[in-house]
């Protein structure tokens, strides 16, 4: 009986072997399919966030800024805007900082876009903007 034992103990390895070696083709060929989607979603990932860091500096020096507080109207800021607004009136970036109660170098980093105004601020620029060259005069001269 011993010799049938035998046989029947290989075969009974062998069919296991065999069996064991198509699932393990199965789950390496799955695996390889796993590691291929995830690489092509972090190819994926890495083009989508340069793409928005790209629009983001792009988008920076046309960006405006919306401030709504306790219900008011909100005010914007553009750079380019507040540029124009100190042209038309016909003032330094000193006179327009003393306008408004701050300091040159303050009205230069508005009009580049490095800083923004603080909602104050923005109400000061509000009231700025709504007068005419001569009543920013007078009120520089007084």
């Amino acid at each position: 009986m011993s010799t049938f034992a035998n046989q029947l103990k290989s075969e009974i390895a062998r069919i296991s072997k065999k069996e064991i070696k198509a699932e393990n083709a199965a789950l390496k060929k799955a695996s390889s399919h796993y590691r291929t989607e995830i690489a092509s979603l972090k190819r994926r990932l890495s083009a989508l966030e340069s793409s928005l860091s790209r629009m983001a500096k792009h988008s920076a020096g046309s960006k405006t800024v919306e401030v709504d507080e306790d219900g008011e109207k909100s005010l914007r800021f553009r750079p380019a805007g507040f540029a124009k607004l100190r042209q038309k009136l016909g003032v330094t970036a000193n006179e327009m900082g003393t306008l408004l109660g701050v300091t040159g170098q303050s009205v230069y980093k508005w009009e580049k876009g490095t800083a923004r105004p603080r909602s104050n601020q923005l109400k000061a620029i509000a009231t700025v903007r709504k007068m005419g060259k001569r009543e920013v005069a007078e009120l520089l001269a007084g």
